[in-house]
């Protein structure tokens, strides 16, 4: 005869070997309704966050909840409303139009002639001059004389800004803060540092908001605009972002559509 308390023990075990591996292959199941682990990865993959437990447990909730509203949705019977059906019609419409565009986009790509003309705007930001200059940053006027006193008898620049300026992203390296415009500095650096020829160095501190800084010009040469080929990606961005190059665009698709339909 067979053990009644065996076969009941292994049917509890089968039950949950079975459960625990459905579990296993759904991020969760609401109402019997399985949600696949599959669609959490894909969640999880498409956040910006790293992925971990406390960004799959958020992910999970999301997925919870929609289908919640989902199963609530067809309990009510909302989605036989015609109003309703309107709405996921139009939003529906709205996803595909704007998928639709962007394959054109992407597959048509811009225009020789646009990257061309919006090079040529881009390219005259590029004008004045640029300058290779070191720093070296103290909290006091008389300190900053004191360090350009130790210059002009001969001090070294680099060796004096490692171990007196108080710019902490400058001073490593000698107070070299590379090629910069005018623009880029506050305006009392820059024009102390525009008065300044190749190898000169500021007579008297310069004060900024950040304190006293004896200014040294290594270089000075002429705006250099990249190349349309390196910053062709940026000029791809800031043509396809202008509304009124969109609203052109779609009407030139819509053109074609209709060019070669069979409309009666």
């Amino acid at each position: 005869m067979f053990n009644t308390r065996k076969l009941s023990t292994i049917s509890t075990l089968f039950l949950f070997l079975l459960s625990s591996n459905a579990i296993a292959q759904n991020a969760a199941i609401v109402n019997g309704k399985s949600i696949p682990k599959s669609q959490l990865d894909k969640l999880v993959q498409k956040s910006s966050q790293p992925d971990n437990p406390q960004v799959r447990d958020q992910a999970r909730e999301m997925l919870v909840t929609r289908e919640l509203i989902l199963q609530e949705a067809s309990n009510r019977g909302v989605t036989q409303k015609e109003s309703v059906r309107d709405q996921l019609e139009q939003a529906k419409m709205g996803v595909l139009i704007a998928a639709v565009f962007q394959d054109y986009v992407e597959k048509e790509g811009v225009a020789d002639a646009e990257l061309k003309s919006a090079y040529e705007q881009v390219k005259g930001q590029y004008a004045g001059k640029e300058y290779h200059v070191e720093h070296i940053l103290v909290e006091k006027e008389a300190d900053a004389k004191a360090i350009t006193a130790q210059l002009k008898a001969g001090g070294n620049f680099a060796q004096i800004a490692k171990e007196k300026s108080k710019d902490p992203g400058s001073a490593p390296n000698g107070g070299d803060l590379g090629w910069v415009s005018e623009k880029a500095l506050v305006p009392e650096f820059s024009k102390a540092m525009a008065q300044l020829k190749k190898g000169q160095i500021t007579d008297k501190p310069v004060k900024t908001q950040y304190g006293w800084h004896v200014i040294k010009v290594d270089d000075v040469r002429d705006v250099q605009a990249p190349s349309m080929e390196e910053i062709k990606d940026q000029l791809k961005q800031m043509i396809t972002a202008d509304q009124n190059w969109q609203k052109a665009k779609f009407s030139e698709l819509m053109q074609k559509l209709r060019a070669k339909a069979k409309i009666q």
